[in-house]
């Protein structure tokens, strides 16, 4: 294997564990989120659990975030309660920080 052949194998690892990385990342975050949204609409036990396991799967509707954004929002909204578009933009970076941080002090 040639000098470039090892830094092509290289950036294609690197790129598999960032893509990694930035999936799990994002299935804490969602997670985190539809918690805090279940809790925000009064929910408990499996209707908690239910609910992650549909703004998960609403993350998968279309690439980015927004499919996430516009379902917790929709939920928020028909159960009354009011959160703007920034303040849940605003929590889904929180989560995200800490999803990131999590999984990054579990590798050691």
């Amino acid at each position: 294997m040639t000098g470039f052949d090892s830094r092509q194998k290289a950036f294609e690892n690197k790129f598999a564990h960032d893509a990694d990385l930035k999936f799990k990342a994002e299935s804490r975050r969602n997670k985190m989120l539809a918690e805090w949204a279940a809790a925000k609409m009064g929910m408990t036990g499996s209707a908690v659990e239910d609910y992650v396991k549909a703004v998960r799967k609403a993350d998968l509707a279309e690439k980015g975030d927004d499919d996430v954004l516009r379902k917790v929002a929709k939920d928020l909204a028909d159960k009354g309660v009011k959160v703007s578009d920034a303040d849940m933009r605003k929590q889904m970076d929180e989560f995200l920080a800490t999803a990131v941080q999590q999984i990054e002090s579990s590798k050691t």
